[in-house]
């Protein structure tokens, strides 16, 4: 999978933004996600989830964005966002 990246946040985040188009079913990524140990934090149908794992949270995008505050590592952005989305997928 491959990512354009970028530092939101004044640099205290990385996001990924996945290259292929994506249509992730956010209900669907909730029951996933809780069930990996996610704490769902917000619901906006539609238009992002936010969660929490491991003093990290996490925004889930429906186009394949991810966002991960707080983190330092473009590396460890690309590799996150890669385990997560090919499980949502």
């Amino acid at each position: 999978m491959r990512f354009t990246t970028l530092r939101p946040c004044g640099g205290k985040a990385y996001m990924a933004i996945s290259s292929e188009p994506l249509d992730l079913d956010l209900k669907k990524a909730r029951k996933v996600m809780e069930a990996d140990g996610y704490r769902i934090k917000e619901l906006e149908e539609g238009m992002l989830l936010v969660t929490e794992k491991d003093c990290m949270e996490i925004t889930l995008y429906p186009q394949g964005k991810v966002m991960f505050l707080p983190l330092n590592d473009r590396s460890e952005c690309i590799r996150r966002s890669t385990e997560l989305l090919e499980r949502l997928r």
